[in-house]
């Protein structure tokens, strides 16, 4: 079973669930998730790696924040939690809001990051998913990042409605295990919990911004994996390609976008061999 621990960085305190020993993992969240989102994953690889899940800065347990929800504010976050934790390096796995702090912690500081995996995502800033986009951005990027505070006052005494649509439509209709689903639902209830999970998407200017920045005079050099499901298929994969070295690229069939919850064993078997240093690149 997991320890929770609260660790402080960069003037914030981070609820952290950590199981294992061995070579750091280090698992980054997105919306509207929790660490739990990778329970299942965690207790897949606590045989062989110290496994390290926190609550992004902001959300769930951790301290609330006024700023730093940028995708270089989330990453410099997981780079000072490792420092904090004693560990040098890891390999860094990153789905939706975590994927581009996972993305710019690998490209900033690659001394740190060992192997870096990024998920169901797309990189403001990067080309390569105008496919994906085509229609626009999800729907809901705009209604959190409409008027100051409308998102919220809208959503105040509906957010299980709201969590629980995510969690349906992320999973294909299949839905998640209800404990989990309470967890995520008490993690984003109340406006405070829903203007800190919306600054991120409010965030998304400067985030591609910094993105843009960082590969205009640096290339992504870690060996990377990225995967996908549906909605965001190869997208990532294809943004990725023109700036990496060394891509992996896999889609898992029938699996919805909340990867670890709704297809996590499939997941394991793409992760175990590459976190290992096996060869799982595809055409």
């Amino acid at each position: 079973m997991p320890v929770l621990r609260r660790v402080a960085v960069n003037g914030t305190e981070l609820n952290v669930a950590i199981d294992g020993s061995g070579p750091a993992v280090l698992l980054l969240h997105g919306f509207p998730h929790t660490w739990e989102l990778w329970t299942d994953i965690m207790d897949g690889l606590s045989d062989r790696y110290r496994v390290i899940a926190p609550d992004l800065r902001g959300f769930g347990a951790s301290s609330p924040a006024t700023s730093g929800y940028d995708a270089a504010g989330l990453a410099e976050d997981a780079a000072a939690l490792l420092t904090e934790l004693g560990e040098s390096s890891a390999s860094v796995v990153g789905i939706d809001a975590g994927a581009p702090a996972a993305f710019l912690l690998a490209l900033r500081h690659p001394d740190v990051v060992r192997r870096l995996v990024v998920m169901e995502s797309v990189l403001g800033g990067l080309p390569g998913a105008e496919d994906f986009l085509a229609d626009g951005p999800p729907w809901w990027f705009g209604f959190h990042t409409a008027e100051p505070r409308l998102a919220e006052t809208v959503l105040e005494g509906h957010e299980a409605t709201y969590i629980d649509w995510f969690l349906r439509t992320g999973t294909l209709g299949d839905g998640v295990p209800s404990a989990i689903r309470d967890a995520f639902v008490r993690a984003y209830t109340g406006t405070g919990a829903l203007s800190r999970a919306f600054s991120y998407y409010r965030a998304l200017p400067e985030s591609a911004r910094q993105i843009a920045q960082g590969v205009a005079t640096t290339r992504l050099t870690v060996p990377t994996m990225a995967v996908g499901a549906q909605p965001v298929g190869t997208a990532l994969e294809r943004q990725l390609r023109p700036v990496t070295d060394d891509l992996t690229g896999h889609v898992i069939e029938g699996c919805g976008h909340i990867i670890p919850l709704h297809r996590p064993h499939a997941l394991l078997e793409l992760l175990k061999p590459f976190l290992a240093g096996e060869c799982t690149t595809t055409a």
